[in-house]
Formats: C-alpha cells, sequence, structure tokens
C-alpha cells in the first residue's frame, strides 16, 4: 500500500516499464491526441494535479480562481438557459419558430440574422441578391424588429442576438421596440454578439475597418451600462474562430485576447473598469474532444479572472468572472449518414454543461444540409432536457474537478494561453496582431493540418472516412427551402416603411448620426437610437457609416 505520495513515482515508473514490455499487450496506436493535435498520456496521476495547489488553482465553485464554476451552487442551483439559435426567411416565420421554441422547453431565444443583415444591407440592395433569409432572419428596419417579437414578452424572456458590425442597429432597434411596448430598458435581458475582432480573425462578416469598429463596440459597453443594466453588450467569441479550424488552445487564446483589447480600449476611453465588465461574456464552440473541451471552459474561467485582476485592476467580483455561451460545433456534423450527428452533438452538449456554461445551443442533424427542421430542432433541445433531467450529472457542482486528466489538461490550456498572450503583447496587443494577420495564419496552418489528418486516415471520422455501410442509402431528411413569397412580403413591409415614414425626421436623424461620426468623439448610440426611431433602415445608417469610415478590404495572407 503506498502510505504517501512520495512514494508515486516508483509506483508509476514500474507501471509505465510493465506496460511498454514486450509481454504486456500493445497498445492500439504509437501515438494518442486530442481532437487538438496535443498529446494524451497513457495515465494521469496526482503528479500532474498536485493538492498543494488546491486552493491556488481550483478553489471552491463560486470563489477565487474560479475554475470550477462562477456560481456555488452550479447547475444544483440553476440550470444553464437552453437557448437554442433560430432564424430563417422574414420575421413573420421566424417568430413563430420562437413561439415554437418557447413551447417546447426554450428558456431564452437567441436570434440568427441573414447575409445582407450581417453585412449591413437592406434585402433590397442589389449586393444583397439571392441572399434572402438562408442563413438567418432579415431585419432591414425597426418594422421587422416588431413583426419578429410580436407577442413575446420582451421582460420575461432573455434574448441574444448574433450581430456584429451592425450591432449597435440591430440592438437600438431592438430596444425602441421594447420603448413603443411600454418596456423599460432596464427591465431587459440578453446579449448582443457585437465581436468585431473575431470577424477579421475567422468569420470575415466586417464592414469598416477594426479601429472604428471597436469604437462603436466601446460605445455599447457605455451606453449599455447607462441604460440597459442587465444587458450583456458584447458575447467575445472563439466559437467562429473554432470553426474556422483553430484548436482548442487557439480558441481560448484568442478569444480572451479580444476580451483584453475590448477592455483595453474602454479604459483608454476614459470607462471604469468595473462599469462595463460584470456585463461581458464570452461564447465558446464545443467540439467532440470530451476532456479537451472541458479543459477549455475550465481554464478560461482562471485566466479571465487573473487577466481582470491583475491586468486591470477590477475590484468587483462579477467583473472577474468569464459567464460564457456554448454552442455544440457545426464544423463537426457531416451531411453522411446524418443521424450520427445527434450522438456527437449530445457528447459536446455534455461537455458544455460539465464545463459549466450558463447558456448551450444545441445544433440539428440537418444543419450540414440546410436550414434546421422543426423535428431536428426538437430532438437537439430534447438532448438539452434529457441531460438536465436524466443524466444525474447536475446533481453536484463541477463534477470533473479533481480529475487528474481534467486538471492537466487544464493547465496546460492555461500555460499555452499565457504563452500566446505573451507572442501577442509583443507584437503591440490583439489589433496590431489581426492588422499583421498572425491569429489569421495560426488557423489557416491549424485547419490545414487537421484536414490532412482526416484525409490521410489518421483521424477517423464515423461514416465519413470510415464506417461507411449505410452511405448510400437515400437521405430522407425533410430540407426547409426559403420561397419568393416569404421574400416578397419582407420586401413589401420594407417599401410600406420607407413609403409611410416621415422623410424629413429620418434625414435629420441621419444627419445628425453622420456629423457625430465625423466628429469622433461622442458615443453614437444615441443618434443610432434616434435614426432607428425614426424608421431610418438598416441599410441607410450602415451605408453612412461607410461613407465616414471606409470600408474595410482584407490583405492577403503571405
Amino acid at each position: 500500500m503506498v502510505d504517501t505520495l512520495e512514494q508515486l513515482p516508483l509506483f508509476q515508473d514500474a507501471f509505465e516499464r510493465y506496460t511498454t514490455s514486450a509481454q504486456h499487450q500493445p497498445e492500439r496506436q504509437d501515438r494518442f491526441i486530442t481532437t487538438s493535435s496535443e498529446p494524451v498520456e497513457r495515465l494521469y496521476t496526482p503528479r500532474d494535479a498536485p493538492e498543494s495547489t488546491y486552493m491556488d488553482r481550483l478553489g471552491f465553485p463560486g470563489s477565487w480562481p474560479y475554475t470550477r464554476g462562477v456560481h456555488q451552487t452550479g447547475h444544483r442551483g440553476r440550470l444553464w438557459t437552453m437557448r437554442m439559435f433560430a432564424g430563417f426567411g422574414n420575421a413573420e416565420e421566424t417568430n413563430a419558430r420562437f413561439k415554437y421554441l418557447l413551447a417546447n422547453g426554450n428558456a431564452g431565444l437567441s436570434v440568427a440574422y441573414d447575409m445582407p443583415t450581417l453585412y449591413g444591407y437592406d434585402t433590397d440592395d442589389p449586393k444583397a441578391e439571392g441572399e434572402f433569409g438562408t442563413c438567418g432572419v432579415a431585419v432591414s428596419s425597426l418594422a421587422d424588429m416588431e413583426v419578429l417579437f410580436d407577442g413575446i414578452p420582451l421582460d420575461a424572456v432573455t434574448t441574444s442576438m448574433t450581430i456584429n458590425s451592425p450591432a449597435p442597429m440591430i440592438w437600438a432597434m431592438y430596444l425602441v421596440n421594447a420603448e413603443k411596448r411600454g418596456v423599460a430598458w432596464d427591465r431587459l435581458s440578453g446579449t448582443t454578439q457585437n465581436d468585431i475582432l473575431k470577424e477579421y480573425v475567422a468569420q470575415k462578416e466586417f464592414i469598416f475597418p477594426p479601429r472604428p469598429s471597436t469604437k462603436l463596440v466601446v460605445d455599447t459597453f457605455e451606453f449599455g451600462a447607462k441604460h440597459v443594466p442587465r444587458w450583456n453588450t458584447i458575447s467575445i467569441s472563439g466559437y467562429h474562430i473554432r470553426e474556422a479550424g483553430s484548436t482548442a488552445l487557439q480558441e481560448l487564446a484568442f478569444t480572451l485576447a479580444d476580451g483584453v483589447a475590448y477592455v483595453q480600449a474602454a479604459v483608454d476611453a476614459g470607462l471604469d473598469v468595473d462599469s462595463f465588465a460584470p456585463r461581458l461574456s464570452f461564447f465558446f464552440d464545443v467540439h467532440n474532444d470530451f476532456l479537451e473541451e472541458v479543459a477549455k471552459l475550465r481554464a478560461a474561467r482562471r485566466v479571465w479572472a487573473s487577466v481582470m485582476r491583475d491586468r486591470f485592476g477590477a475590484k468587483q467580483e462579477r467583473s472577474l468572472w468569464c459567464r460564457f455561451h456554448c454552442q455544440t460545433a457545426g464544423v463537426s456534423l457531416f451531411v453522411e449518414q446524418p443521424e450520427n450527428n445527434i450522438v456527437r452533438t449530445t457528447i459536446q452538449a455534455l461537455a458544455a454543461v460539465l464545463g459549466g456554461t450558463q447558456s448551450l445551443h444545441t445544433n440539428s442533424m440537418d444543419e450540414a444540409m440546410a436550414l434546421p427542421s422543426e423535428k431536428a430542432v426538437r430532438i437537439a433541445l430534447r438532448t438539452q432536457q434529457i441531460i438536465a433531467y436524466e443524466s444525474g450529472v447536475t446533481n453536484t457542482v463541477d463534477p470533473l474537478g479533481g480529475s487528474y486528466a481534467i486538471e492537466a489538461l487544464t493547465d496546460r490550456m492555461e500555460r499555452g494561453c499565457l504563452e500566446y498572450f505573451r507572442r501577442i503583447d509583443e507584437m503591440g496587443g490583439m489589433l496590431a496582431a489581426i492588422e499583421r494577420g498572425f491569429p489569421q495564419r495560426e488557423i489557416a496552418d491549424s485547419a490545414y493540418r487537421y484536414q490532412q489528418e482526416i484525409d490521410a486516415q489518421q483521424r477517423i471520422v464515423v461514416g465519413v472516412n470510415d464506417f461507411l455501410t449505410g452511405n448510400d442509402e437515400p437521405i430522407e431528411i425533410p430540407i426547409h427551402a426559403i420561397t419568393r413569397e416569404s421574400e416578397e412580403r419582407h420586401l413589401e413591409r420594407l417599401r410600406r416603411v420607407r413609403r409611410e415614414r416621415d422623410q424629413t425626421g429620418v434625414s435629420s436623424a441621419l444627419e445628425r448620426l453622420e456629423r457625430a461620426a465625423r466628429d469622433g468623439r461622442e458615443n453614437l448610440m444615441p443618434y443610432i437610437v434616434d435614426a432607428v426611431r425614426a424608421y431610418a433602415t438598416l441599410g441607410e445608417m450602415c451605408n453612412l457609416l461607410r461613407g465616414v469610415y471606409g470600408e474595410y478590404r482584407e490583405p492577403a495572407l503571405v
């Protein structure tokens, strides 16, 4: 019997010699790696997670350094928000889907916008042709927002909006809609993604250059802190970084580095860190490698708490919290044997829950083919509900905490993240690193390596490069299509808005917005809100700012 950890190295060395000896059955492969190509050891022991560092590295849930969660009771006290991502076609269709989700147990709404909206164009702009409603709902004016949330109690649900470059305009539409319905802004809860830096790094849905875009983000911080105190004015997003092909470590490091850049920009603009930091939130992708993903989420909380305390001198406890939404990995889903995607999503959702997420979207099995059908969405939501109410994993706080493997992987994630921070700081910060193409190159290299490993069958993807029986079976999943009638209904509302609004009021509001933008010193949110009240369209506001700031053109990577 081992009476002390001092004898552990001797026993572990003997174990390693035996398992690698000739008389022992060989292992399945020479090398085991995570989804991110990091090595996985044969065995983890207390040597990998020394107990002497418990309070400094782990602590208790709801206490420094928040590795085990930001809330003391975890999911015993409150389950995560089941927030299914939805949006397609016109506002009427998406409103119906929202009500379907709420009726089936969805606890919060998450809005997907179509490509013209994401790029700040009205649907009838020639550049938007053919893109109506295919990846989200079209919103061209306040009138669309009014229909989108018709019959939904804005002060009783939380709403997340996946919008970035035009985030101030879309958020203003939500606020003015609430105002017109008599709902005070201080009763609204939700999140605007509003993370423009990851667009330059990964998703590429940018409009303006990085620096004026960052100024717009800071404007929302200040406006939200004063007028919409329960709103998360940004969701700093690693999801799109991971979907572009990054490793789990790169997702963690570049996401938190983006967060550092936003906080620094806000502090440089004169904001007190504790006035806005409590409303910062994050958004992570959860991929297939169960242990790696749990470790990433735990490391995120520990690293962010240290950044906010030590780099920015935050005093409020909530300023130290890394609160996050998770979404299962869309990039891990395949057309081949699409029912397999249900299993992948389940594993990923369980990792998000055990990693301590505050809200979760589970992808539908048909998303590799088209917009999700109602049945596929219901299965995805039921996946979360079965984890919540049947699996038992929510009955204790941080059930994986203390696992030697989990703690070792968490420590490795933290070390790797801090090393990326060091390299980014040497370049002058994340904005400078983006302008040099550093994170873009890192992600491109990782994506290429990962695909090579799949092509060479060094990674097995069930139903894709192995276990192919069934790939010739017809796919019997209904495909959700966008109709011409849906687009025409949206366009008729847009034409009606332009006919019936007070044109003088619109022109005056847009002129004030342009003057403030050219001056560069004022917060633009009040001017955007006034333009929205006058029913200025999204395209009119964004085109005005294109004229002030210019449009960003990404340089080629070399």
